[in-house]
């Protein structure tokens, strides 16, 4: 029998756990940079959206997602690995793109490691497209690659798409 998982925002007595899932299953390698406070900020802030998927006291997922004008930044998305595969993560992220288009958002944005091919997949899967490789993103130890989403048309967006098709709208 699974366990039901609510999706709902974080508060900061979460901050502790959501750090050491970040420490355990994002950060390996490269020292821990998302400590409780930092992701307490995060879940502070008016410009963030902290989600977690809580099965009853345990928290199973995390993401934190940061808002400006018309991009939303997804800078970390974790699910526990006990939890993996079984559509946790493209629950969480579909509550994510809601969120971001009722902000108005036009493209969410996101950086995953480049060895990491289980989670380009997963972006793939969801509709994230790369767009850009980013040396040494990582400390300076590993690269990113760049993916996003395009929720809606904007000018930077529509200027894109003229350049990939050397097409310049009259």
């Amino acid at each position: 029998m699974l366990q039901h998982i609510d999706l709902q925002l974080a508060r900061v007595a979460d901050a502790t756990a959501i750090a050491r899932m970040s420490r355990d299953l994002i950060e390996v390698g490269l020292g821990w940079s998302w400590t409780p406070a930092r992701v307490a900020a995060h879940v502070r802030s008016r410009d963030s959206v902290v989600l977690v998927a809580r099965a009853q006291c345990d928290v199973a997922g995390f993401a934190i997602m940061q808002f400006m004008q018309e991009i939303a930044h997804l800078n970390l998305f974790a699910v526990a690995r006990s939890r993996q595969r079984r559509g946790l993560g493209t629950r969480m992220l579909r509550w994510l793109e809601a969120s971001a288009n009722v902000a108005g958002i036009a493209t969410i944005q996101l950086e995953v490691r480049t060895g990491n091919r289980a989670g380009r997949a997963f972006y793939k899967s969801a509709g994230y497209e790369e767009a850009m490789l980013i040396p040494g993103y990582y400390r300076g130890r590993e690269s990113a690659l760049r993916m996003a989403r395009f929720l809606r048309m904007n000018e930077e967006l529509a200027g894109l798409i003229a350049l990939r098709h050397d097409f310049v709208p009259g």
